[in-house]
């Protein structure tokens, strides 16, 4: 569980915040009350989480380039942030066919930009760099992953997230193991949720298929993945911040957050859920060549991070299904405000939910 008084007023610095992962996190901490800075591209599908809850005018949102190392630093230097989150990135496999430099720019040198940013600014205390359950060496992908696993990467996303967990290994060895900043890099698996609007994901590609009255094209059915409702990874990412401003030497190095052994399950399944919770909807097979590039089975061992943060996954697949196509349906609607109650509500019941384990 979150602990909303530690970020009552805390200055919070968000790379990413115009994302959907990012987004999600933005709002929990406008929520608990922290004092946030995004910096981010601006987002670059039309809608977006960030304009339709209307974020920008929830916080201080810098529309810039992880790329730009100097304009980071102003930026990082002018909020004076004590947690710093980095989730900005190329996220997407099939992009980084297309734009590989591109990928690798931002996911590799975008990281080294922000930690050697983090090294100028004394207020930080600790920092969680997301990366990517893609990061490790798919080649043996029959069992879950673990964090002391061998990395790699057979696309340039998956690539490029292996190479960031090794910068941000160098970054935190050389310059911030010997201080009182904690810096960890957080790995999540397939994450989907209301607002998500990108291109060749499983959810949007379903939504956008079943309002326009079209089946959904899947080109990889039986590919096995740790599916999970967004909050799930975001609040490892908080409790994961918490440790590290307190303990920062006991919750360095990287941390797992995937879904129960249960929700490992194939696309196909997962689309049969969507449209399930849907009431409508039917997906087809269309055969891709880029799909031999993908990993056959992904799955992740979260032991670490239950057993050391006492994190643990609190929705199954058929609860975060009906809560996303609930926040499709309002978010349609076209009203901001109630996009953004209605993702606020989301999380505190999230976090109820995880009380309610806990007691």
């Amino acid at each position: 569980m979150i602990r909303r008084e530690l970020w009552k007023k805390r200055r919070v610095f968000v790379t990413g915040h115009t994302g959907f992962k990012g987004g999600w996190l933005s709002t929990w901490l406008v929520d608990a009350g922290a004092e946030l800075t995004g910096y981010a591209l601006a987002p670059d599908t039309t809608p977006n989480f960030f304009d339709v809850c209307r974020l920008g005018g929830r916080m201080q949102s810098v529309l810039a380039d992880v790329r730009d190392v100097e304009s980071l630093r102003r930026h990082l230097a002018d909020a004076q942030p004590e947690v710093v989150f980095h989730l900005a990135a190329q996220p997407l496999v099939r992009r980084s066919l297309r734009l590989p430099s591109e990928t690798f720019m931002t996911n590799v040198i975008g990281t080294v930009h922000v930690l050697d940013a983090v090294r100028t600014v004394p207020s930080v205390r600790a920092v969680v760099i997301v990366t990517s359950d893609k990061c490790y060496d798919s080649e043996r992908d029959l069992t879950a992953f673990r964090e002391t696993d061998a990395l790699g990467g057979n696309d340039p996303y998956s690539a490029s997230k292996a190479c960031a967990e090794l910068v941000t290994h160098a970054f935190a060895r050389s310059f911030f193991d010997a201080s009182n900043v904690g810096v960890a890099t957080a790995r999540a698996g397939n994450v989907f949720g209301g607002g998500d609007w990108a291109e060749d994901r499983l959810i949007p590609d379903a939504v956008r298929a079943v309002t326009s009255g079209q089946p959904l094209r899947l080109r990889n059915p039986q590919a096995v993945r740790p599916w999970q409702h967004v909050l799930e990874p975001l609040a490892g990412y908080l409790r994961l911040a918490e440790q590290l401003v307190d303990t920062p030497a006991s919750f360095r190095g990287a941390w797992n957050f995937g879904p129960r052994d249960d929700d490992a399950v194939s696309v196909g399944a997962l689309a049969d859920l969507f449209h399930a919770a849907w009431g409508a909807g039917g997906w087809e097979h269309v055969a891709d060549p880029d799909a031999r590039l993908e990993t056959r089975v992904l799955r992740l061992n979260s032991d670490k991070a239950n057993r050391e943060l006492g994190w643990s996954p609190r929705l199954n697949l058929e609860a975060a299904m009906a809560r996303t196509a609930l926040w499709y349906r309002q978010a349609s609607r076209g009203d901001a405000d109630a996009a953004f109650a209605l993702t606020c509500d989301q999380i505190h019941e999230y976090e109820a939910m995880d009380r309610l384990a806990r007691a």
